[in-house]
């Protein structure tokens, strides 16, 4: 009875700890998304600006590697023997990308637009005999262009 009782105090505890630190993580990814709405991030095939604008092209890329709780690994596990989406993983991956994407804009502040973005996203720590993850990875990369208008 003991065990069930910490098993349970441990998984309320992933839990709060976890909700409460993705509603921070969302909060600051909201809050930069607002302050780099200027610098958009686009994959086309074909760059559109003449060459005698663009005053400088370089690669620029941001990646995040983020954790999962206790509660999700649970909720994952659960998944795994009755089948059907892994909604726990799923604001993990969103919030890797985004987070990503975010990453790559700080790095070109000065930037009129960065073009060919790209997203990957790989896991960490994942174990030939267990089927959880460990932490996820995400990386965005592009090319940051800086146009003279």
């Amino acid at each position: 009875m003991r065990d069930l009782i910490i098993f349970l105090i441990l998984i309320a505890l992933g839990f709060t700890a976890g909700t409460i630190t993705e509603k921070r993580h969302y909060r600051s990814i909201r809050k930069r998304e607002k302050e780099l709405l200027h610098l958009p991030a686009v994959t086309i095939r074909k760059v559109e600006y003449p060459d005698e604008i663009i005053t400088s092209a370089q690669l620029v890329y941001g990646n995040a590697v983020i954790s999962t709780d206790y509660f999700k690994k649970f909720l994952a596990g659960l998944r795994t023997i009755f089948g059907g989406a892994v909604k726990s993983y799923e604001s993990l991956i969103d919030r890797a990308r985004r987070e990503a994407v975010l990453r790559m804009k700080e790095m070109a502040p000065d930037a009129s637009v960065i073009v060919n973005v790209r997203v990957e996203t790989s896991t960490i720590g994942l174990r030939a005999n267990r089927k959880s993850v460990g932490c996820l990875e995400a990386i965005a990369y592009g090319t940051a262009l800086t146009l003279d208008r």
